[in-house]
This record gives C-alpha cells, sequence and structure tokens, in this order.
C-alpha cells in the first residue's frame, strides 16, 4: 500500500491488467483516482480506497506535489 502519490505518478498495482501491464499512471486524483494503463492505453477510474489497497508502489514521481496522509 502506498500512502503518497501525485499526478504523472507511474504507479505499480498488485495485480496485472487484462493486457499483462501492471504499470499505470494517475491521471485524475479526488474522491476517485483515474489511472491509465502504461501499456495497453485503457483508463480505469477507482475509488480511494479501492487505489490505495490495490496498488503496490510509486515507481516514478510526477509533476503535481505529492498527496500528503491526513493525521
Amino acid at each position: 500500500m502506498i500512502e503518497r502519490f501525485g499526478l504523472g505518478d507511474h504507479i505499480a498495482m498488485k495485480k496485472p491488467h487484462a493486457c499483462g501491464g501492471n504499470e499505470w499512471i494517475v491521471t485524475r486524483t479526488g474522491a476517485d483516482i483515474k489511472i491509465k494503463c502504461m501499456q495497453c492505453g485503457r483508463v480505469v477510474m477507482l475509488d480511494r480506497g479501492d487505489f490505495l489497497r490495490s496498488a503496490r508502489k510509486n515507481l516514478t514521481e510526477g509533476t503535481e506535489k505529492p498527496n500528503e496522509p491526513e493525521n
């Protein structure tokens, strides 16, 4: 599970996509997270909880300042 992410970050997910790729790029953040598969280009929207549970690690940081955990 990752704690920090932002727009443009490349994220490795726990399960591979149907095309075989498991690297995604974050294209929208908010209550829902929109990610795009780097291998086939498919766009998927997940609610924040599902995204945080299934994201394994942040491979590269994008252009936007990462979201800070609220503690």
